[in-house]
């Protein structure tokens, strides 16, 4: 396996900057997740990795070797399409094993490599059939298998999951990481998908817009956002945000009036974005000091959680509560947020004021 470099990477569509500038250090064997909105050019990113893209400006190395002028088939890498792209008028062992025989390797080299993927995968049963006969999980593992048997330096994926429905993506999120450990790979995960994210990264690169937000493992991501962007994309539900001015005596006037504390002395007039996670608020006993009143909009339970979406000053914010709750919309509620777990940003910048 290999390491990935981007150094200083930018790449243009005549006068469309799409990636102004990326720096980004992939170890061996790790499993990065490149994570953002849609057209934040996370995909297009991978592509220049894979060779499908020309680079602009900047360097691409692999395993230490630059790698801006060498075609795909040279690179040394695997990429797994969100469309499978199997041929479908070959069987489930002619498309896993069609890289291979591009190469001439000897047939019993190429049938024990496509086997013990197959076995890996449970394949074993599908193999003489076409891709029309099976699942979009099964394709899904067949595009799989053809990566895995030239048995690469890099893998690549590029949403491979946003095809399947709910259930089976979480099935296919866990033997994707499970066979990221047993093969011992580099891999590159392209998802806008914050949960498969999270669940599967070593580290996960936020994008937006082009540029890279944040790096940083899931638990830093979501405990220690760097900016308003990263905090709003990563966890769901999202983080609540009140906005309002510093006060004189280190409190934060919130627009509509609701008053709270605020961590570290801020030069009073100064504009402050407060961020609170759902889970981090919570309903209040009628004697708490530091509790407010909030009018219930909708109530959305979930099986383990309930979220109760509330207006508070003008603003939505979602308290997700264990215990069965059922107020109903219209209802008055007493809140109150964890002083431990609030997080705060400059309103202008997005700058996180403390991390």
């Amino acid at each position: 396996m290999a390491s990935v470099s981007i150094r200083g990477v930018h790449k243009r569509y005549g006068s469309v900057s799409v990636l102004p500038g990326v720096d980004l250090e992939i170890a061996d064997r790790e499993f990065v997740t490149l994570v953002g909105p849609s057209g934040c050019g996370k995909s297009t990113l991978l592509r220049m990795i894979a060779g499908l893209e020309s680079v602009t400006a900047g360097d691409i190395a692999i395993g230490g070797e630059r790698v801006n002028d060498m075609p795909p088939m040279h690179r040394d890498v695997a990429m797994v399409f969100q469309s499978y792209a199997l041929y479908p008028h070959m069987n489930v062992q002619q498309n896993m094993s069609f890289g291979l025989r591009l190469h001439r390797l000897a047939a019993s080299v190429i049938t024990e490599k496509v086997q013990q993927a197959a076995a890996m995968l449970n394949l074993g049963a599908l193999l003489a059939r076409l891709p029309g006969q099976l699942s979009g999980g099964q394709r899904q593992r067949v595009a799989m298998g053809r990566a895995m048997v030239r048995q690469p330096r890099v893998f690549l994926f590029d949403e491979p999951l946003s095809n399947l429905d709910a259930k089976l993506r979480v099935q296919m999120r866990t033997e994707i990481k499970a066979l990221h450990h047993r093969l011992a790979s580099t891999s590159i995960y392209v998802t806008h998908d914050q949960i498969e994210a999270m669940t599967m990264a070593d580290r996960i690169v936020v994008m937006n817009a082009g540029r890279i937000e944040q790096v940083g493992s899931p638990e830093d991501l979501y405990d220690r956002p760097a900016n308003l962007f990263v905090a709003g994309f990563i966890g769901s539900p999202a983080m609540n945000f009140l906005t309002g001015s510093a006060q004189a005596d280190a409190t934060l006037m919130v627009d509509g009036g609701l008053r709270l504390p605020l961590p570290c002395p801020v030069a009073p007039g100064r504009r402050i974005t407060l961020g609170v996670r759902p889970e981090h608020a919570r309903l209040a006993g009628a004697a708490e000091a530091l509790a407010f009143e909030a009018r219930v909009v909708s109530v959305e339970p979930t099986g383990m959680d309930t979220h109760i979406v509330c207006e508070v000053s003008g603003t939505p914010l979602t308290v997700s509560v264990r215990e069965r709750a059922r107020p109903v919309p219209g209802d008055s509620l007493r809140l109150a947020l964890d002083p431990d777990h609030l997080h705060y940003f400059d309103a202008d910048t997005g700058a996180a004021l403390r991390r």
